[in-house]
C-alpha cells in the first residue's frame, strides 16, 4: 500500500477511529514516502529543470501498446449485447471455457472449467483476496522479495504475519526454504511464489517446482505461484507450476491477461488450481466484487483463442531486453539476458565518478537528475535496479534512437561498479 500524503490541520473527528492496519490514530501523519512516488516526484523535477531534455523512461511497468485489433473488434461487437449488461459475478462460462481450452494447448495442463477455474478483475485483487482463505491472526505467509507485496498487505490486514524470502542471484533467483526458522514453517499457510520472476526475470524449472510441492507436503502450506509474467518467457517454452506432477494437489496458480495478451487496463485474470481452494477464493470473491463486465470477458476469451498475440508480444519484449542489455553493459554494468519478464534487474553502480551510493534508491534518484533516466531501485535483496523494456517507441528505428540516447548519457556519468 502505498504511504498515504501527511495532512495538515486540525484532526477529523473520526482520527482516532482508523484500525491499526491503517496506522490507527497516526493515519495520514507520516513523512515516509514510497518509493514510486519519489519516482515520480523526481521526474516531475527533472522535466522543470531540463525541459529541452527527454526523459528517458525504463521505469514503467505496463505494456506500451493496445491490445490486439481482433480483441477490441471483440469487444466492440459484446459492447452492444444486451445479455452482457448485467453482474457476471464469478464469470461467465465462456471465459472459464477459454481458460481450460487454453491451459490445455498453452501447457498440457487439463482444468475442469467449471470447478477449477474462476475469474479476477485482474490478478491483483486475487492476491488480496487468496489469504482470507487461509490466514487467521498469527499465521504466516512466506513471501519472495524482491516482488509483488500485495498478498503480504493483505495478510497483516488480517492479523497474520510475513516472513520475506530474499530472492539472492548466488541462489539462482530462487528462495531458500532450508533457512526459513522451525517456527515459521510451523505457522506458515502461504508460500507465494513468482515465476519467471518480477523483476529478476528468473525463470522456474521442474525441478525448483518440485522442491516447492515437496515443501509444501511436508510443512502443509498452500501455493500460490503468480504466473503475471508467464508468457514473456525467453529461456525455453512457458513453464506452468499445474504441469508438475502434484501441483494440483498444493495450491493454485494467479494467470493475468494483462502482460501475455497486451490487456493491462481491461482488468482480467484467474485462479486455476485444486478446486476446493478455487472454490473458497471464489467465496471470498463473491462477497467482494460482481465481477468483470462481461463484454470484457468475452473479449478475452477470443485473445485466448490466438496463440499468435503473446507469441508476437514476447518476441517484441525479446528484441528490447537484449538492445537493452547491450546498451547497459556498454556503460559498464554487468547486465544478463532475463529468463523472463520485461523487466532487466542489474546491480546498482556503487559510484559514478567522485560521488559514492549507499543503496540503489540513491542512484536512481542521481540517474533521474543527472541524466533524466529512470528506473526502479530495489534494496530488498542486494541493491539492484530494474530497467523496462515497456518504454515508448513506436518501431525498431525508434528503439535504436533511445538506445544510442541511453548509452551517450549514461557514458557521461563515467559509473563504477
Amino acid at each position: 500500500m502505498a504511504d498515504a500524503a501527511p495532512t495538515t490541520g486540525p484532526d477529523p473527528w473520526f482520527q482516532t477511529l482508523f484500525a491499526d492496519r491503517m496506522g490507527g490514530a497516526n493515519y495520514g501523519k507520516g513523512t515516509e514516502i514510497y518509493k514510486f512516488e519519489k519516482i515520480k516526484r523526481a521526474k516531475r523535477a527533472a522535466l522543470t529543470a531540463h525541459p529541452e531534455r527527454k526523459l528517458l523512461d525504463f521505469g514503467i511497468g505496463e505494456n506500451d501498446d493496445m491490445a490486439p485489433p481482433v480483441v477490441r473488434e471483440a469487444l466492440k461487437r459484446e459492447v452492444d449485447k444486451l445479455d452482457n449488461r448485467g453482474y457476471a459475478d464469478n464469470g461467465i462460462q465462456a471465459y472459464k471455457d477459454a481458460v481450460a481450452a487454453f491451459m490445455k494447448r498453452q501447457f498440457g495442463v487439463e482444468l475442469d472449467p467449471v470447478t477449477e477455474v474462476c475469474h479476477a478483475i485482474g490478478s491483483k485483487p486475487a492476491y488480496a483476496m487468496l489469504p482470507a482463505v487461509f490466514v487467521n491472526p498469527g499465521d504466516v505467509t512466506l513471501m519472495t522479495v524482491p516482488g509483488y507485496p500485495v498478498a503480504g498487505t493483505h495478510t497483516r490486514y488480517l492479523g497474520g504475519e510475513v516472513y520475506r524470502l530474499p530472492l539472492l542471484e548466488k541462489n539462482g533467483f530462487y528462495p531458500d526454504f532450508e533457512a526459513i526458522p522451525a517456527d515459521i514453517k510451523k505457522r506458515a499457510k502461504l508460500l507465494v511464489i513468482n515465476y519467471p520472476n518480477s523483476p529478476t526475470g528468473a525463470t522456474a524449472t521442474k525441478e525448483f517446482y518440485q522442491r516447492v510441492i515437496e515443501f509444501a507436503h511436508k510443512h502443509r502450506v498452500i501455493i500460490v505461484q503468480d504466473a503475471a509474467h508467464i508468457l514473456l518467457t525467453f529461456d525455453g517454452e512457458p513453464l506452468s507450476f499445474l504441469q508438475v506432477d502434484g501441483a494440483k494437489e498444493v495450491g493454485v496458480e494467479v494467470h493475468s491477461m494483462s502482460k501475455g495478451f497486451n490487456m493491462i487496463g481491461w482488468r482480467l485474470g484467474w485462479v486455476c488450481g485444486h478446486p476446493k481452494i478455487v472454490q473458497a477464493y471464489s467465496d471470498v470473491k463473491d462477497n467482494s466484487d460482481s465481477g468483470q463486465f462481461m463484454a470484457i470477458q468475452h473479449a478475452a476469451a477470443e485473445a485466448l483463442r490466438h496463440p499468435e498475440i503473446p507469441q508476437q508480444i514476447r518476441e517484441k519484449y525479446r528484441r528490447r531486453i537484449k538492445k537493452l542489455v547491450d546498451v547497459l553493459d556498454k556503460v559498464g554494468f554487468q547486465a544478463k539476458m532475463p529468463g523472463g519478464s520485461y523487466f532487466l534487474y542489474a546491480k546498482a553502480p556503487l559510484a559514478a565518478g567522485d560521488r559514492t551510493f549507499g543503496n540503489a534508491e540513491e542512484v536512481s534518484q542521481f540517474l533521474i537528475t543527472e541524466q533524466s533516466v529512470c528506473c526502479v531501485p530495489w534494496d530488498d535483496a542486494g541493491a539492484y535496479l530494474r530497467f523496462s523494456a515497456t518504454y515508448l517507441a513506436k518501431d525498431e528505428a525508434e528503439e535504436d534512437l533511445l538506445m544510442s540516447e541511453t548509452v551517450e548519457r549514461l557514458g557521461r556519468l563515467k559509473l563504477r561498479f
